[in-house]
């Protein structure tokens, strides 16, 4: 019986599901809108499907009959490299604020390193929905 059963699942294979595919080739920085992907039968990528995909930006280039993997995307830069950025230090009723230049792109809720214009000291700090970079300990 239990040689029956490895049998089985030696041949059973992959588990298949729906992945989300490319149809045409899309450039990295590039939003990633809902004619540009479909979803195919095929082995499981780690995405919950189109919803996942479609609004974000893609980090490298997605190929058509390749599947996009979580790692292939993420959110859409909000801060470009070299831009400059209002940073934010606060801690209880202290908020000190000043200007950064952003040494990469970055999206919301992604943390970046940033060289505070005043001090030239580079910090480490989250960016915010608008624009902000918060700066912690």
């Amino acid at each position: 019986m239990r040689r029956l059963v490895a049998i089985l699942l030696a041949l059973a294979g992959p588990a298949l599901a729906d992945r989300v595919e490319p149809v045409r080739v899309i450039r990295p920085q590039e939003v990633i809108a809902p004619g540009d992907v479909i979803l195919r039968e095929g082995p499981e990528t780690g995405l919950p499907g189109l919803d996942a995909v479609i609004g974000q930006e893609a980090r490298v280039a997605l190929y058509p009959g390749r599947p996009v993997r979580a790692g292939d995307i993420g959110p859409p830069a909000r801060i470009e490299r070299n831009e400059v950025v209002p940073l934010v230090y606060v801690q209880g009723a202290l908020r000190i604020e000043t200007e950064g230049r952003a040494l990469a792109r970055g999206g919301t809720g992604e943390y970046l390193r940033v060289m505070n214009l005043a001090s030239r000291v580079t910090v480490t700090g989250r960016v915010t929905e608008d624009g902000r970079i918060e700066v912690s300990r």
